[in-house]
């Protein structure tokens, strides 16, 4: 058995990137992933140094999503990379791609993902800021000219419609000056768009302004807009700011602790000087809350949201039993991987909820 469990600690890969949240926490899943990389802390500290060596026009990029103008944009090499991601969530949601069509490709990859919350910084307390997330789909929502659309992660524009958002329905458009792009996750139980983060407000880019900032911004600008929490005629989608918190321990218990109106699927961890950077970072971190008290060590209240689901503490037994010798971990027939199959079992959801789930 114990050779077995050896084999398997070195076979399994879902990802090729560190500490991705596609599959089950490294610390808790009790194997690791086939890569090798820094350390989360040391990748943590360079990100913060690249970010500011960077000096990217977000006024352009951010124009540019507004408006659909993509005239000497990216490359045909950039397309071919995001081909098979767009394809494959094409599929996991049973929707029939023709090939011949090329894909959509411009507003793909325009999302901050987090990875797992590995090695905790020794800074949490006093650098990060946490945001409790509800179970939804990630959604990049871009109000412009009159409209209001709703992208997934891979670029399909999966609704339009017109919104209270600056730009966002005809009667606020500014003809076309104003343009709003959120990062939102969309819960279709609550008919609720819940903002997660802003990249531009009324065609002020914000994307290489600090995580504080943004938040601090998104919070005020949101309270100017009358009506945007609400369903109305131009507005067929309620959208609601998440709030954010310091990551001391009595805040971190007290997010635990409190009753929210929707169903918790996560929780974020967002250093506080981070830009907003399209694409997978470890200065945004993700964990479920019953996996707290194991990764961050403290003393956490007993309520629903800290009960431990059967499969955390049987996830190696499941392993075990349900794989086959193989040194990749293979996509299921639902288009789940069979890996976060095992972390979040299906039927743990309610039936409301079925087939979602926040892409962090």
């Amino acid at each position: 058995m114990d050779a077995l469990t050896q084999a398997l600690s070195s076979s399994f890969s879902v990802s090729g990137e560190a500490n991705s949240t596609s599959a089950p926490h490294p610390r808790l899943a009790q194997y690791k992933s086939k890569y090798s990389v820094l350390e989360q802390s040391e990748r943590r500290r360079r990100f913060l140094e690249q970010q500011k060596e960077k000096r990217l026009n977000y006024v352009n990029h951010a124009r540019r999503l507004a408006e659909g103008d993509w005239t000497g944009g990216d490359s045909d090499d950039d397309e071919e990379k995001t081909q098979k991601s767009q394809r494959d969530e094409a599929e996991d949601e049973g929707m029939e791609v023709e090939q011949r069509k090329k894909l959509p490709r411009h507003y793909a990859n325009q999302l901050m993902l987090s990875e797992w919350l590995v090695d905790v910084p020794a800074d949490l307390s006093s650098d990060w800021l946490l945001v409790v997330c509800p179970v939804g789909k990630r959604s990049l929502i871009v109000a412009s000219k009159g409209s209001t659309a709703s992208y997934t992660k891979s670029g399909y524009c999966v609704n339009r419609f017109p919104s209270l958002l600056p730009g966002g329905n005809r009667h606020n458009s500014a003809m076309g000056k104003d343009y709003t792009i959120l990062d939102c996750i969309y819960s279709e139980v609550n008919r609720t768009y819940y903002i997660l983060d802003v990249m531009c407000w009324r065609g002020h880019p914000v994307y290489d302004c600090p995580t504080e900032f943004r938040f601090y911004w998104l919070q005020s600008k949101v309270e100017e807009v009358e009506g945007l929490s609400e369903i109305g005629k131009r507005n067929p989608f309620c959208f609601v700011s998440l709030t954010s918190v310091s990551c001391s321990t009595e805040s971190i218990q007290k997010a635990l602790a409190h009753e929210y109106s929707f169903n918790v699927d996560g929780l974020l961890f967002y250093h506080r000087e981070t830009h907003y950077t399209p694409g997978s970072t470890p200065l945004v971190g993700w964990l479920r809350p019953y996996m707290v008290a194991d990764i961050l060590g403290i003393e956490v209240p007993q309520c629903p949201l800290t009960t431990k689901p059967d499969y955390a503490s049987h996830q190696m037994q499941q392993i075990l039993e349900n794989k086959k010798t193989s040194t990749e971990v293979r996509p299921a027939e639902n288009g789940r991987y069979e890996l976060e199959h095992l972390s979040t079992p299906e039927n743990q959801a309610t039936t409301s909820n079925k087939g979602e789930g926040m892409e962090s």
